[in-house]
C-alpha cells in the first residue's frame, strides 16, 4: 500500500508532515507536500485523515482486494466518510461516527 499526494491541489498546510510516523512526507520548494519514496509508506492513513483538502489517497493493494482501488477520507463534524473507489470506478462509502469508533 502507498499514498499519492495530488501536489497540484495541496495548500501547503503541513498537517500531513506533522502526522506521518515515518517522516516520509516532505515539503517541496513550492511549499506543497510530496512523498519521495511511496514504497516506504506504512499505510497508516494518518495523512489521509488529516488532509483538509482531501488530496491524499491511499492506494489499496491486492491483499486488501484493492487491485488498483484507492481510499480517501472526508470529515464532517464527528463523522468520517471513508470513500473507496474501485479500479472500475465504482464508489463505496463507509461512514464512521468518531464517538462510536471503539464500539466496532
Amino acid at each position: 500500500m502507498s499514498i499519492r499526494i495530488q501536489s497540484e491541489r495541496c495548500i501547503g498546510c503541513g498537517k500531513c508532515l506533522d502526522v506521518c510516523p515515518g517522516n516520509l512526507i516532505k515539503r517541496g520548494e513550492d511549499g506543497k507536500a510530496y512523498i519521495r519514496h511511496p514504497q516506504d509508506c506504512w499505510g497508516c492513513t494518518s495523512c489521509v485523515k488529516e488532509c483538509p483538502e482531501n488530496v491524499i489517497f491511499l492506494y489499496l493493494g491486492i491483499d486488501m482486494g484493492g487491485c488498483g482501488g484507492r481510499l480517501n477520507v472526508e470529515k464532517e463534524g464527528h463523522v468520517w466518510n471513508w470513500k473507496i473507489e474501485g479500479p472500475d470506478g465504482q464508489i463505496h462509502m463507509i461512514d464512521v461516527d468518531q464517538r462510536d469508533a471503539n464500539n466496532y
